[in-house]
Parts: structure tokens; C-alpha cells; sequence
């Protein structure tokens, strides 16, 4: 087995007044050659944006962009004719394929808290493809549920990628083995509220590892935790 550790100090930041970001990969202004990317994940920003506030209208093209927003609530608009809301527990992604624009802004009375995630695609210049859907937190105590997927199907979004997203809430003293194909995969592991063990690492809030040549690993809850799994290819082919 093989590990990268990243730590949430670590983290770039940025400030813009109605958004701050914290970069787990260089982003923006932020610039980071010793962590660039891990396989096909590009991207890892931790983004806080105020009511009213948010991303006017900008083009996108062959990105895998997924948001899973944990706290508030905020709005998509596309140039494929897409409209929606989405609130905490929702996960939405764009296939952004051969090219879109789009615009989200927070539309609640609370500041919104996000996860933005870029992950290079599979097939280039698809067409471009949007879906979101909603995991409340109560629906998934000790459970771990599929966000995103390779897989098409009715109950997570479907990916450009040879990829998954998971997301788990697990109570304290609680435990989950995770398996994984090992050829040419690896997975990210994010805590989002609480505390985790994993392979004798501590994860605490905002923490995250990357781990690789291995099939499995354990993890274990020091307190009622929060988490998100990426597995994705280390190289793409």
C-alpha cells in the first residue's frame, strides 16, 4: 500500500470577498507543483460563497465538474437548457464534453458551503450532459452511498470517467472495509465533519489521503463522521 497525506493546513486559500476557496491541488492563484493533481482528479476546492452571490455565466469544455454542497442552498443554470436547485446533501455534475456555459449562485439566506471537483474525462468532446441528485444525511446513517458512477443508473449520477463517488456518515465506533479494482486505481479519501483512522493515519475535519497499490482499506470512526471516496484511474488510457 501507498499513501499521500493531505493535510487541510496545508491547503491554498483564497479570498474574494463573497467567496473564500481552500485548494487541496493548485488552482486559480494558487500554485502548488508537489500537488497538482492525483490521477485523474485535477481539482479539490472547499468553497464558501455568500447569499446572493456567485458565478455569473463562463464556458466549460472536456471537465468532469461534480459540486456536493453540504451546507445552504444554490442554483444551476446551462446553456443545454438546464434548471435546478439544489440544497445540503445534493450532488450535481456537468459532462462539460465538447462545450457549455453555466451559472450558479447562492439563492439562500446563508452562506452556502461546497465541495467543486474536476475530473479529467474518459471520451472527449461528448455531448455535454448535466444530473443531480439529492442524499439527505438522515437516509444514509452508517451507510456508504454512490453519488457518482461509471454505471448508468437511476439512483447517483453517471460519469465521463472510469470513476465513482461515494459518500458515507458513519457513527461513532463504526467501521467499513472499502475494496477496490487496484489496476491502474486509486482512491481519495475526504473527511468532512469528524474524525477517521485509516491504515493507522488519523484523518480530522477538512483532512484528506490519497492511497494506492492495495485492494482495500479500513475505515474506522473515531467520532460521528462525514466522508467522501473518489476512486479513480491513476493514469488515464
Amino acid at each position: 500500500m501507498k499513501t499521500i497525506l493531505f493535510p487541510a493546513k496545508e491547503r491554498g486559500q483564497k479570498n474574494i470577498g463573497w467567496l473564500q476557496s481552500n485548494f487541496l491541488f493548485s488552482f486559480s492563484n494558487y500554485y502548488n507543483p508537489a500537488c497538482s493533481s492525483f490521477g485523474t482528479l485535477i481539482a479539490f476546492n472547499d468553497d464558501v460563497g455568500q447569499p446572493g452571490k456567485g458565478f455569473g455565466l463562463h464556458p466549460h469544455q472536456n471537465m468532469e465538474i461534480i459540486s456536493v454542497l453540504l451546507k445552504g442552498k444554490m442554483n444551476h443554470k446551462d446553456s443545454t437548457g438546464y434548471s435546478s436547485e439544489i440544497e445540503a446533501g445534493g450532488v450535481q455534475i456537468m459532462s462539460a464534453g465538447s462545450g457549455l456555459f453555466h451559472e450558479e449562485y447562492n439563492i439562500g439566506d446563508t452562506e452556502v458551503n461546497f465541495l467543486q471537483i474536476l475530473i479529467q474525462p474518459k471520451v472527449q468532446n461528448i455531448r455535454p450532459r448535466y444530473q443531480h441528485r439529492h442524499f439527505p444525511k438522515e437516509k444514509r446513517e452508517n451507510k456508504l452511498v454512490t453519488m457518482v458512477s461509471k454505471d448508468e443508473g437511476f439512483g447517483h449520477c453517471w460519469i465521463n470517467q472510469n470513476a465513482k463517488l461515494s459518500l458515507g456518515y458513519f457513527t461513532k465506533e463504526e467501521s467499513l472495509e472499502y475494496k477496490f479494482n487496484p489496476e491502474n486505481k486509486c482512491v481519495f479519501l475526504f473527511c468532512i465533519e469528524g474524525q477517521l483512522s485509516v491504515e493507522n493515519v488519523t484523518l480530522n475535519r477538512r483532512d484528506a489521503i490519497g492511497i494506492w497499490d492495495t485492494e482495500s482499506m479500513t475505515i474506522g470512526c473515531e467520532k460521528n463522521s462525514e466522508f467522501l471516496i473518489i476512486e479513480t484511474v491513476i493514469n488515464q488510457k
